[in-house]
């Protein structure tokens, strides 16, 4: 909900192919209340900054950091993975 640049209306599909949705709070509302799909992104972003070095700004160069936003999803994947047992399908809704 924070952000509302450049990138959010037609330039990003245009530019990108990409839609991007912001999910805004309901008018009036107070307190916490759950939005629709932001766990997602929060989860994900909560995975990621446990790795070290994608918890602070160490790199030089974007590139690099990609990078170790890329070695920290398969690191992530990988050990979830590895944790299931393999005769049952596992529900991607639920957690491990």
């Amino acid at each position: 909900q924070g952000y509302e640049g450049p990138l959010t209306g037609r330039d990003t599909k245009t530019i990108l192919g990409l839609t991007v949705e912001i999910v805004y709070r309901q008018p009036g509302q107070k307190g916490f209340q759950v939005l629709p799909r932001r766990w997602v992104i929060e989860r994900t972003l909560a995975w990621i900054s446990r790795r070290r070095r994608c918890a602070r700004d160490y790199e030089r160069l974007p590139q690099h950091h990609a990078t170790m936003v890329h070695w920290a999803a398969i690191i992530h994947m990988t050990r979830r993975l590895a944790r299931l047992p393999q005769h049952q399908p596992q529900d991607p809704k639920q957690p491990l």
